[in-house]
């Protein structure tokens, strides 16, 4: 079995996320630009998987403005040929390892309240971190306008202590 290397994405992996998000039928998708952006920028905040120098998964994510004891999580992603080993759950440990401030409090992230996966991924880290998980109402569908999207829940995972 070869072995996985979780690390901070570079610029040259922008592309690569943005073929995973094309490539993933349950992804919003996004411009190859943003990809870029958020790994120049928010690399502090974001973490690649690679397995055999090809990039299978990464978690993107940002400390809100108003919020920076709070990582909100933004697009977890896993290729399918790197589902089922619980890698999802190892980058998020990963970003929460590097998480550039002096404490961080909160994991946050908007599911939709069918989307079971991630809500079970999330509900497995506020065990693991020995924290609550709660959800609260965030974007209603009629704030996407005419772009069809399901509502998101704001999912709150702490708080947490020391990383």
């Amino acid at each position: 079995m070869s072995r996985m290397n979780i690390r901070k994405p570079r610029v040259e992996d922008g592309v690569k996320l943005r073929q995973l998000i094309a490539e993933s039928d349950e992804m919003d998708d996004n411009s190859c630009y943003l990809y870029l952006l958020l790994c120049r920028d928010f690399a502090d905040t974001c973490v690649v998987a690679e397995q055999d120098g090809e990039v299978v998964g990464f978690v993107t994510g940002y400390v809100p403005p108003t919020r920076s004891a709070s990582l909100f999580v933004w697009q977890v992603v896993v290729a399918p040929v790197a589902r089922r080993q619980g890698l999802a759950a190892r980058m998020l440990e990963a970003l929460i390892n590097q998480f550039p401030g002096e404490r961080l409090e909160w994991v946050e992230a908007t599911i939709t309240p069918d989307n079971q996966p991630s809500r079970r991924l999330f509900a497995s880290l506020a065990r693991k971190l020995q924290t609550e998980i709660n959800f609260s109402s965030c974007f209603r569908a009629e704030h996407f306008g005419n772009f069809s999207h399901d509502p998101e829940e704001l999912c709150r995972v702490g708080p947490i202590g020391p990383n």
